[in-house]
């Protein structure tokens, strides 16, 4: 067995680059390859426990993926975010129950609901990667990808109540809903209590290697203990990453740039593992399938393709349904604010008004409303349902959760979320490319609010930085001499200029031999190393702030974090090749 998943791994992987490669849709390539391959008489059956693949696959691509979302834009689209992954994921299990129960009775009506909660939660995997490919809007990546975040944590959650009641258990509906929120309330501080250690650790050591190993082990720790406490595994790691990934522009740039290649690689691996299982396992599920009755695998196929068809028709109802009615409830509850605004005479009496709780600003107004999100944006994210790991794992783990399942409609249901599973990938998958093209969904109105975002920090960067050069002029006048005021002015004006900070630091050192006050002892590379790494230091702070302010998208903000890493670690490799220390 262990040589067998190494040969899945390494296949799986080669399959995922060649499609990355050429431009492809990785998940859908190594689904259909895995497909393939599975016919091949020599190619052995490949069983894995659902249990095992949720707590080793789940932790660390739900951490990997909460680290890479905008906390600013999730917050700003949860309301979006909150009506698909919990109560899309909740219509859609009692759609598909309502539909398997009429056609299939022999499954019970808890195991009816047991196979829609099954098939419920898409997996943005798929659609991100598509998404991000073809340069999707943030605010469709920011609500396909925050809904994968937490329609897990309800999918599994009924999943587990209705396993219960087949395993024997009475369970009613006040304590499914207790279940639900003591799951949210536990995952969610538990998340929260790992994130901020987990910070700690990030902001006190040094070390890269030591802090990324912490980052490699915490999500585990976090989603077993949130387990054990009757909490929300998924929303704890989810919880956790989202405030690590919201903090971590604070740590050293030697752990940023170290992480990011480690969690993208371990994304690969793990995601092409997955989607080749999915593939892999179809053949087997389908043999165990035909060990029934004529009657039972001709139901068993009806029964799948009317399952399909309800999750694909569900989703778009719901997405323009919900949308409709939370722009109409958003309406209503700023034209309130906007009233109160307006009745109020003075910021005191706002302030004083419902025990404290002040009236919203027309700036916090604009913060809180939900992004727009036109037709066209609306038609992709109604599309972008495809399938994924939780399903495939949920349905690999009924004869452990519920032994008492009949078997023959256990392997009904395993057969239908494996239909589901690959019909949605293969049929949304291979359409939304061409769908997003059809539809010319694009990004031009944000890189407009981009541009004049970046051009508002950078006049606010000019400011501050000419502030900290002021007050460094005058420090540097002191150590080395009058003579040296025309070079440093020279070089606080090329901090400006597009060149490196190493590359300036080293045509600042050329001249100082020269320019330098023969009575002063002349900086060496370590003085303009540390004048650089402080105009950085300006520039993440005004960065940061403005962030935190909410002037400054978060997703802009990172990619300028990025560059200025890559300036510091050229600062400190230039410095580390002339073997002075170039932390001075």
């Amino acid at each position: 067995m262990d040589t067998e998943i190494f040969y899945v791994l390494v296949g799986a992987v080669a399959v995922a680059a060649v499609a990355r490669w050429r431009g492809w849709p990785a998940p859908l390539l190594v689904t259909v390859v895995a497909l393939a391959v599975s016919y091949i008489p020599a190619v052995p059956d490949l069983e894995i426990d659902g249990e095992l693949l949720l707590n080793l696959v789940l932790p660390p691509l739900l951490y990997s993926a909460a680290l890479d979302v905008s906390f600013v834009n999730f917050r700003q689209s949860l309301p979006q975010i909150r009506r698909l992954g919990i109560w899309l994921v909740l219509l859609t299990a009692l759609a598909v129950g309502a539909v398997a129960f009429v056609i299939m009775p022999s499954l019970t009506l808890p195991g009816a609901l047991l196979l829609g909660a099954i098939v419920a939660p898409p997996d943005a995997v798929s659609a991100a990667s598509i998404g991000r490919r073809l340069g999707l809007p943030r605010r469709i990546m920011t609500v396909i990808s925050g809904e994968s975040l937490i329609n897990d944590a309800t999918s599994l959650t009924l999943f587990r109540v209705f396993a219960a009641i087949l395993a024997g258990a009475t369970v009613t509906v006040l304590q499914g809903v207790g279940q639900f929120l003591l799951a949210v309330i536990v995952g969610v501080a538990v998340g929260l209590l790992f994130g901020v250690l987990l910070n700690l650790i990030r902001l006190r050591l040094a070390d890269p290697v030591v802090v990324g190993t912490f980052g490699l082990l915490v999500p585990f720790g976090a989603y077993g203990i949130a387990e054990h406490l009757r909490g929300s595994g998924v929303l704890a790691v989810v919880a956790m990453g989202l405030y690590v990934g919201y903090q971590a522009p604070r740590t050293s740039y030697a752990t940023r740039q170290q992480e990011r290649p480690v969690w993208l690689s371990i994304d690969l691996l793990l995601e092409s593992f997955v989607f080749a299982l999915i593939g892999l396992q179809l053949p087997g599920v389908i043999t165990e399938l035909a060990t029934g009755s004529e009657s039972v695998i001709l139901q068993t196929i009806l029964l799948s393709i009317a399952v399909l068809a309800v999750v694909l028709l569900v989703r778009p109802v719901f997405v323009f349904a919900s949308y409709a009615w939370g722009q109409w409830s958003q309406t209503r509850r700023v034209a309130r604010w906007r009233a109160r605004m307006t009745a109020l005479p003075d910021d005191d009496a706002r302030r004083r008004v419902r025990r404290g709780a002040p009236v919203p600003t027309e700036a916090q107004i604009r913060m809180r409303m939900e992004p727009v999100l036109s037709r066209q944006d609306r038609v992709v994210v109604s599309w972008a349902g495809m399938r994924g790991v939780v399903t495939l794992a949920t349905a690999a783990a009924i004869a452990d959760v519920a032994p008492g399942f009949p078997e023959s409609a256990a392997h009904a249901i395993v057969f239908v979320a494996f239909v589901v599973t690959v019909g949605t990938l293969l049929l949304q998958g291979l359409t939304l490319p061409v769908l997003i093209r059809r539809l010319a969904v694009a990004d031009a109105d944000e890189k407009v609010d981009d541009a004049r975002e970046l051009d508002a920090v950078r006049a606010r960067t000019n400011e501050e930085g000419r502030a900290y050069l002021a007050a460094k002029r005058e420090e540097w006048e002191e150590r080395f001499g009058a003579g040296f005021s025309d070079r440093f002015d020279r070089l606080a004006r090329s901090l400006t200029r597009l060149e490196t900070d190493s590359e300036r630091a080293q045509d600042a050192e050329l001249g100082a031999a020269r320019d330098s006050d023969p009575g002063h002892p002349a900086p060496n590379y370590a003085d303009f190393a540390s004048l650089s790494r402080g105009w950085l230091q300006v520039r993440r702070r005004v960065v940061l702030e403005e962030r935190d302010a909410g002037n400054l998208n978060e997703e802009v903000m990172r990619e300028l974090i990025v560059a200025m890493d890559a300036e510091e670690l050229a600062l400190d490799t230039r410095g580390g090749l002339r073997g002075g220390d170039s932390r001075a």
